[in-house]
């Protein structure tokens, strides 16, 4: 890789260092390449993405960004994993890892906030924000919803009472 080749690179990994909401750095030694493609699908899928960078770049690229505690992470054969929405790629990552040994998730960043390995598996249990969204609408629909039953309810017995009355007339 020349130079030139290297300056592209860090400018990428500066860009996902600094616009994704989450990036998961994880050791991926082992992996066979049929299973680093599968993550790939994986990530890809659901609207995150993969990217496998020398160490060196990647802590360069990290030099004065607000996530530069992640340059503790990057030894050994490391793959970043990141996404825009802070809980996509964290959800794939931790679920590839528990079905697969050898993605080994040591740890990653949320905005300026470095996560160990426990705090991205906690991170992982969060509810995504379609699960919020939907929870918040049932929350807020439910009292509504029961509000107009009893509001039609004294109706629907007046009209009862009045359709058995004039039943008992005609017979």
């Amino acid at each position: 890789m020349n130079r030139e080749q290297k300056e592209i690179v860090v400018k990428e990994l500066g860009q996902i260092f600094s616009e994704s909401g989450v990036v998961v750095v994880a050791h991926y030694s082992g992996l066979t390449v049929s299973d680093m493609s599968q993550l790939r699908i994986r990530m890809r899928n659901s609207g995150s993405g993969v990217k496998v960078a020398k160490n060196r770049l990647s802590k360069i690229a990290l030099d004065g960004k607000p996530n530069a505690g992640l340059i503790d992470f990057l030894q050994g054969q490391t793959v970043l994993l990141f996404s825009e929405d802070p809980l996509t790629a964290v959800k794939v990552a931790v679920k590839f890892s528990e079905e697969n040994e050898k993605l080994s998730i040591l740890g990653g960043s949320i905005g300026e906030e470095i996560l160990n390995l426990e705090g991205i598996k906690n991170l992982s249990k969060m509810p995504s924000r379609e699960e919020l969204i939907g929870t918040i609408a049932g929350c807020i629909g439910a009292p509504a919803s029961e509000l107009a039953q009893y509001i039609l309810s004294p109706g629907n017995s007046i009209a009862g009472i009045v359709s058995a009355i004039e039943e008992k007339k005609a017979a």
